[in-house]
């Protein structure tokens, strides 16, 4: 069995939540209810971002589960490792920088790959705050265009979860079937968080 290492998954029938929790549990939930004619849409989603999970229904239910994606292995690159033992967890990739900024990077101690990280660390530390208001004002916007974008409101919720207006927001979503507004909410949350505000403006005061 597949374990995932945060509760971060909601599987819907319609406009009805299933069940939000572990990917096994919620998947395992929402082929209950496939498995017993249901006529309406059955998905689920990462509450991070709102993608649609790919699932594979089919079969039993430890077919299921055995089909299920298995959660990432995090490993530190700069951990300590044997000889000869390659750097996992690092990806290669492409990243073009003008000359100057080569030849910076490659002065700093560690070289190029060392200073960038920890330039990525250090930039993820400071806006952290405003990361989080982003990520949860675009996860809450795609589940509304994925299950509320022709209700009553929907552009009126939009403009109040980007102003960051939480009253006008609850009201908006107010009307829309409880389990989508509850969601939706739910997810806009870190958006409207106060000590997310004042760690914002704290933020812009340094910068």
């Amino acid at each position: 069995m597949h374990e995932q290492d945060q509760a971060g998954w909601t599987a819907f029938e319609g406009t009805r939540r299933i069940l939000s929790g572990a990917l096994v549990e919620v998947a395992l939930a929402a082929k209950a209810v496939i498995d017993g004619g249901s006529d309406e849409a059955v998905m689920i989603l990462d509450d991070a971002n709102c993608q649609r999970a790919d699932i594979d229904f089919r079969g039993t239910a430890d077919d299921v589960i055995q089909r299920l994606p298995s959660p990432p292995t995090v490993i530190d690159p700069d951990a300590p490792r044997g000889r000869g033992r390659p750097k996992l967890g690092v990806v290669a990739r492409e990243v073009t920088l003008l000359p100057g900024h080569w030849d910076w990077l490659n002065r700093q101690p560690g070289g190029a790959s060392v200073a960038l990280r920890k330039l990525v660390e250090e930039a993820r530390h400071t806006h952290r705050f405003r990361d989080q208001v982003r990520q949860s004002q675009d996860a809450t916007y795609r589940f509304m265009s994925l299950m509320a974008g022709n209700r009553r409101g929907f552009e009126e919720a939009t403009r109040a979860l980007f102003a960051r207006n939480r009253v006008r927001f609850a009201a908006i979503t107010g009307g829309w079937p409880v389990d989508i507004r509850d969601h939706a909410q739910r997810l806009a949350s870190g958006a409207f968080a106060v000590e997310t505000e004042r760690h914002i403006a704290d933020d812009r005061k340094s910068a």
